[in-house]
């Protein structure tokens, strides 16, 4: 691609794209079953000392308080799957660039970010039959959240509305380990158990370090 090209920010090729060229996303997998708050931070929490009557209750409650933290903050607490598709329109450029919609900020570069499951094409063949990439192809640039690829075979469909696939994960993100972010937590659960209706003819109002409060720092700005 010219300079003249990345310059102007051809929207499929530039370095810096706006807006992404991804057709779709679809979460396909998320852990419903590891707990994150313990149940010991639980019984200190709500002072039930001793009480077992609720246990599983309170499961399901901390799995409904984790994925509510993770969905406010778009982190991973624990990994969660998606699948992206994308049309041929994103392969202006060469090596290819496929912008991924969700990563999880992680410090350690070992981590990088995701963990690529897989990335398939559908070919010209009536039906469409699906060929995977092989990972020597690609690699994750964690600079820029995308997914660099050498190079794709000139059979991909071009009948299709999307004919690329990929399946990744995001890693877990450390700021789950945050007190701030567990505590957070914690103050929800005790919304959600002293609160077990949509509505209450009691007015309510946030306390000035609420759940919000305490996340907010740590909440992405979208620009």
């Amino acid at each position: 691609m010219s300079a003249n090209a990345m310059l102007e920010g051809l929207p499929f090729g530039a370095a810096t794209r706006n807006p992404f060229n991804y057709s779709k996303v679809e979460q396909i997998g998320r852990d419903n079953s590891t707990a994150w708050l313990t149940t010991t931070e639980i019984a200190n929490q709500l002072n039930l000392f001793g009480d077992t009557s609720q246990d599983t209750y309170l499961a399901s409650l901390e799995l409904a308080v984790r994925q509510a933290i993770e969905d406010y903050l778009g982190l991973s607490i624990f990994p969660v799957s998606y699948r992206v598709w994308y049309g041929i329109e994103s392969l202006s450029a060469s090596p290819l660039s496929l912008d991924l919609p969700e990563i999880s900020q992680n410090a350690n570069s070992a981590l990088a970010g995701v963990t690529i499951t897989s990335l398939k094409y559908y070919t010209n063949a009536f039906p469409a039959a699906t060929v995977t990439v092989d990972a020597s192809q690609y690699y994750y640039d964690t600079s820029g959240n995308k997914l660099i690829v050498l190079s794709l075979p000139n059979d991909i469909n071009t009948t299709m509305t999307a004919p690329i696939v990929l399946d990744y994960a995001t890693v877990a993100n450390p700021l789950a380990a945050y007190r701030v972010i567990k505590q957070a937590g914690l103050l929800l659960f005790t919304h959600l158990y002293n609160n077990r209706s949509n509505t209450t003819e009691k007015r309510l109002d946030d306390i000035p370090f609420g759940v919000a409060a305490l996340l907010r720092p740590y909440k992405p700005l979208v620009m």
